[in-house]
């Protein structure tokens, strides 16, 4: 059901963003009720040749009506606004079975809230803390289909000895957790991909996905940040996750 949301000085519509044609930008809808930090993540995403913030809204009910309207690629959600919260705006996106991808971006880096967001389907979860790179790092992952994950709010899981099983796959997705196991195991990637009857590039590809998704500069320290974030079992220890 159309939720009715008031007037937007904003008119026209957008194009989805086709992954096939490299040089179309990822059209992006911006929802957050303060117009300084609308302005601030505005200016860095629509630095980036690839981006195109389409338009704002000032409010979650704001927020549908032109998710509806104008179709963007991606919705980047505050979670406290007026009306309706991020949170229930990507909840409605959902069950109206729209496409457009969710980036939650907010203050709050507690972990009850990306279970939340996690839980109504967002597709990613930032803090407004985090460099523009990450977050524009995080806005190409969405919209590729995979999930990305604050590295603050990783650091403070790093402390916890079980991930939620939602975080779990929200960080990495099987396959990836398959090449990291085995990575942690002392495998090459020529090991590895005879393993799981995979090209070496593809193995490459989805090394370097995990280095990027887990915000670590070698196979080591992925590994290890894996086994602290309960991703991946320590190498030698029977049983899976």
């Amino acid at each position: 059901m159309f939720i009715p949301c008031p007037p937007c000085s904003v008119a026209g519509g957008a194009r989805l963003y086709n992954r096939t044609m490299h040089t179309e930008r990822i059209t992006i809808l911006l929802a957050d009720d303060h117009a300084i930090v609308r302005a601030g993540i505005r200016q860095f995403l629509d630095a980036d040749p690839g981006l195109h913030v389409v338009a704002e809204a000032v409010d979650g009910t704001e927020a549908c009506r032109l998710i509806r309207e104008l179709a963007p690629a991606l919705a980047v959600l505050d979670i406290q606004m007026p009306g309706m919260n991020g949170i229930e705006v990507t909840r409605w996106l959902r069950r109206e079975g729209l496409a457009t991808r969710v980036l939650i971006l907010s203050a709050f880096d507690d972990i009850p809230y990306v279970q939340a967001a996690l839980k109504a389907g967002a597709d990613g979860y930032e803090v407004k803390t985090a460099a523009p790179q990450e977050i524009i790092q995080a806005v190409y992952r969405v919209v590729a289909g995979e999930a990305a994950i604050s590295s603050t709010i990783q650091q403070t899981l790093e402390n916890r000895q079980q991930l939620p099983g939602d975080l779990k796959r929200a960080l990495l997705s099987t396959r990836e957790l398959e090449v990291l196991a085995l990575a942690g195991e002392g495998l090459t990637n020529r090991q590895i991909a005879a393993k799981l009857s995979l090209s070496e590039r593809t193995v490459q590809n989805h090394i370097a996905s995990i280095l990027q998704q887990l915000h670590a500069s070698s196979r080591t320290e992925a590994v290890t940040r894996a086994i602290s974030l309960g991703l991946i079992l320590h190498p030698g220890v029977k049983g899976g996750l």
